[in-house]
């Protein structure tokens, strides 16, 4: 029997964690971190099920920690109203001069390094000119 990302009943924590790209002890920790809501189990069931607001959310953390957010930088954007996109956009542009800070660094740095990679070169095959035990 073929399932779309969720059906009716649901989906396991390991289905959702799989479906979203990250562990189910990810999950968990986003859960006590209070990323991600943990759902009630249905009536009867044995697993609680998590439904696509959940996939959706789990996937647009994980989205968001690649972009260089932090947790609570995250926590922050999840918690806002739809109508507060100044703040959003705010933190992502803070999130832009920060990545732009770190690029320039790590081009300085390049550029530090250039010099050396020059000046130490591999040694030209040939004879042992002199041996030093």
């Amino acid at each position: 029997m073929a399932r779309g990302p969720a059906d009716a009943r649901g989906m396991t924590v390991s289905r959702l964690a799989r479906q979203a790209g990250v562990g189910v002890e990810t999950v968990r920790y986003y859960q006590r971190r209070g990323l991600m809501p943990a759902p009630r189990p249905p009536a009867g069931a044995a697993f609680r099920a998590y439904d696509e607001a959940h996939l959706r959310r789990l996937r647009f953390i994980r989205r968001a920690k690649a972009a260089g957010f932090s947790l609570d930088e995250i926590a922050e954007l999840l918690d806002l109203d739809p109508a507060e996109r100044q703040r959003a956009s705010e933190l992502a542009r803070a999130r832009l001069e920060t990545l732009d800070r770190r690029l320039a660094e790590l081009q300085a740095a390049r550029t530090a390094w250039r010099p050396c990679c020059r000046a130490v070169r591999p040694p030209r095959p040939g004879p042992v000119r002199s041996f030093r035990p």
